[in-house]
């Protein structure tokens, strides 16, 4: 057992707007879930919907590992299906999806959003979003299998982060322990367990009515580091801004390039 719970964030001391606010979408949008299932199943991603352009509205039949067939539910979407791509950002599976995903939002998003600014950070999370939920789509363009929840625009975040940020102290938990460590052991650690989950789900058999989006996840993740290395590497010096106290306090936290 190994998962964050905290960064080392201590002088930010302006209100991250747009995490806040990305944090508060989510809730209510779950909140709103679970009062109407027709909801989740119509305006999550399916990936047949947006290569056809056609609006699943009847159960589909799929295909299961040992000869099985089970009905996907099916529901109304918006009017324009490819708005999809943009709820299903907001949507979660359950219980453990929305915590796990708010948290690691609330843990690496008020850094990235402070480097890059509230505006710039929304566009480049929508985009992460993007990236990631095209991922996915390229890997089963005829799946019927809802895909929904913020993880792939989340790992983006997370790729920006582990660019902008390799060296901050991360706490997590370990063992029952809390140690803390660099965020790229924390990141590098997660998106090395994405990539050996994802390239094993391709390899496995196309017959499954679920699961974890691990494409979308490392497509996230990927279009993350991209965004961001063109911004660290153009930033030169470090910028005296509210985070580069930390620096000065925490010569670990100073960055590698």
């Amino acid at each position: 057992m190994f998962f964050p719970i905290s960064d080392d964030d201590r002088d930010i001391d302006s209100p991250s707007f747009v995490t806040y606010t990305l944090l508060a979408i989510n809730i209510v949008v779950f909140l709103y879930q679970l009062s109407n299932e027709s909801f989740t199943y119509g305006w999550s991603v399916i990936p047949k919907e947006i290569t056809s352009g056609v609006d699943l509205l009847e159960p589909q039949p799929v295909q299961v590992a040992g000869g099985g067939v089970v009905q996907i539910e099916q529901a109304p979407g918006p009017p324009i299906i490819y708005l999809t791509l943009i709820t299903s950002m907001f949507m979660h599976g359950g219980i453990g999806h929305i915590v796990g995903n708010m948290l690691y939002l609330w843990i690496f998003g008020n850094n990235v959003e402070h480097r890059f600014g509230h505006v710039c950070f929304l566009l480049f999370y929508l985009f992460a979003g993007f990236v990631a939920s095209f991922a996915q789509i390229i890997l089963d363009p005829n799946s019927v299998i809802p895909n929904l929840g913020a993880s792939g625009a989340i790992a983006g975040v997370m790729g920006a982060y582990l660019v902008l940020f390799p060296r901050n102290q991360i706490n997590a938990v370990i063992f029952y322990h809390v140690v803390t460590v660099p965020a790229i052991l924390v990141l590098g650690m997660w998106i090395a367990m994405q990539m050996v989950s994802g390239f094993g789900s391709i390899a496995a058999t196309n017959a499954s009515t679920g699961g974890v989006a691990y494409m979308a996840h490392v497509g996230g993740f990927i279009a993350g580091v991209v965004m961001a290395l063109p911004f660290r590497m153009g930033l030169g010096q470090e910028p005296d801004s509210i985070l580069h106290r930390q620096y000065i306090r925490d010569p670990r936290a100073r960055q590698w390039w």
